[in-house]
């Protein structure tokens, strides 16, 4: 594995980013950096949450993590014994989209990593009894969610803003669907949709390209390519066409949880930049945006206030977050729909501008010092379609964005008078017309 530090420190581009599709659907993305000695490996397959039945929700998550519970080849105590005397470590989760995976090893034991990789990924066997270790995990995990006041707010508000769609379902089901589950329904996910096509991985670290294809296709490229699995149909995620109110009453907690918002732009949409900066200035940048400075530090309303722009393939949501004393749920949810009608009738300011646009140009190359940073850049910059030199052109998209491309994103989006605002605690007043 050559020692060439060419590439280490500059912003990954086409030049340095290698793309390769193999024969049977696997796109593999490398990119070499010699600055240390280990190598990150970070992917997906088109097995997510969306395929869920509705009746056993929490299906794609469940086969995610049964995935390294043992395979035709190695037990549970083997897979994770093998890793371990490599200092190397592997994992998987699902999304909506996608069943994901990710791991490190030193350079010289990416051979072990990909094996193992490969093995989970053909050849699991979901042992029943480490399949039903594993079900008693997910209730209790569900049932921590049930008492948590912010979680089940999200919860919530999710399915309101997107009824009847994958993305307003808990990926992890609940607990009527993940009782629904047994081991034949996990044996026959993974045998209808876990497939090469549309699979894709990264690896960068030490290590040239195309050493990277040919190992992959070493392990994983007599994997029989089948026909790429078609999304379902959808319904069209429309915005709401009124405010929706709803409070999750549990009992016993001393402190609400408010999520206030509505739909967002998804990440390729042309006004994303747009939108992301208008965000930080509204409930990110220094201590919580003007979100935070109204109604945590100025009016002492909350023990946090953020606003969060969460982008995905087909929509995103954009909302308000607010943990707040019972007794002030309902003027936290005035001043923060005061700020929002602000945001979407005036320009925000130069100084503001300037401020988050110089925290977005700087805090870009210090996402990328790691190997994983660089990994989780390029995965995305294939998930969103948004170019090999999307990295490099960066600076220049954010510099180019004006305060009336802002206000218009806001615009176009937050609607003061049409949100989906839902509250989670035991008290508090919620107002049927906030």
């Amino acid at each position: 594995m050559k020692n060439n530090s060419t590439t280490s420190h500059s912003i990954p581009g086409p030049e340095d980013i290698h793309r390769k599709v193999l024969s049977n659907g696997i796109t593999v993305l490398s990119r070499s950096n010699y600055s240390s000695t280990s190598v990150v490996i970070s992917g997906y397959v088109a097995a997510g949450s969306q395929l869920d039945p509705l009746d056993k929700l929490g299906l794609a998550y469940y086969t995610a993590l049964g995935l390294m519970r043992g395979t035709k080849k190695a037990d549970f105590q083997t897979i994770y014994d093998r890793l371990e005397s490599a200092g190397a470590s592997l994992g998987f989760g699902a999304s909506v989209h996608n069943t994901s995976f990710g791991g490190r090893a030193l350079a010289e034991d990416l051979p072990l990593l990909l094996s193992t990789l490969s093995d989970c990924l053909r050849n699991p066997v979901f042992p029943k009894p480490q399949m039903d270790r594993l079900k008693a995990q997910l209730l209790t995990g569900l049932a921590i969610r049930a008492q948590d006041t912010a979680e089940m707010a999200a919860l919530e508000f999710d399915k309101l803003l997107f009824p009847e769609h994958p993305y307003g379902r808990p990926e992890d089901g609940y607990v009527e669907t993940i009782n629904n589950i047994d081991r034949s329904d996990i044996v026959k996910f993974h045998k209808n949709y876990y497939r090469p096509a549309n699979m894709v991985i990264v690896v960068v670290g030490a290590i040239e390209a195309q050493q990277v294809v040919d190992l992959v296709e070493s392990m994983l490229g007599d994997w029989k390519p089948q026909p790429a699995i078609l999304s379902p149909d959808l319904p069209i995620i429309q915005p709401p066409i009124n405010t929706i109110v709803q409070k999750v009453n549990i009992p016993g907690k001393s402190q609400s949880d408010i999520v206030l918002g509505t739909l967002g732009p998804k990440r390729n949409a042309p006004e994303y930049l747009a939108a992301s900066l208008g965000n930080s200035i509204l409930g990110q940048f220094g201590m919580m945006g003007r979100i935070g400075d109204s109604v945590r530090e100025k009016a002492g309303l909350a023990y946090y206030a953020s606003t969060s722009l969460n982008a995905w393939i087909e929509n995103g949501s954009w909302e308000v977050s607010a943990g707040v004393n019972p007794e002030n749920v309902d003027r936290a949810i005035d001043l923060i729909k005061k700020e929002l009608r602000r945001f979407t009738s005036e320009l925000v300011t130069q100084e503001e501008l300037d401020d988050n646009q110089s925290n977005y140009i700087g805090r870009m190359p210090l996402s990328l010092e790691s190997n994983n940073g660089v990994a989780n850049s390029i995965l995305n910059l294939e998930r969103f379609n948004l170019g090999l030199d999307y990295l490099q052109r960066y600076p220049d998209l954010i510099r180019k964005i004006t305060r009336q491309d802002i206000l218009e994103a806001a615009q176009k989006y937050i609607d003061p008078d049409r949100l989906i605002i839902v509250t989670a605690g035991s008290n508090g007043s919620l107002k049927d017309n906030p």
